[in-house]
């Protein structure tokens, strides 16, 4: 961003509600415990769509994979987000 004279403007940092601190802070939490268990009961799946009839992973089973992991991934990094809002609301209070 620049100013009225042309020269950058001062960067100040974002600033997180209470609210949306704890609400990203639990996000992340829901995300580690979904997605967890998720990737649990696909590794121990018996329908027969997650491994085949030799016992060797599917199609489905590593697309899944790959979403349990980039959820898990992502709503880490929304948690962490959180957690700072949080902690940074704790000091300025």
């Amino acid at each position: 961003m620049v100013n009225s004279s042309g020269e950058p403007a001062p960067r100040t940092p974002a600033v997180l509600s209470r609210p949306v601190s704890w609400f990203l802070l639990a996000f992340g939490v829901w995300s580690w415990f979904i997605w967890i268990t998720f990737a649990k009961n696909l590794w121990k799946d018996g329908s027969g769509l997650a491994f085949d009839h030799a016992g060797n992973p599917t199609a489905y089973f590593w697309v899944h994979l790959a979403l349990a992991i980039t959820s898990f991934l992502l709503g880490t990094a929304v948690g962490l987000i959180g957690l700072r809002g949080v902690r940074a609301l704790r000091r300025t209070s």
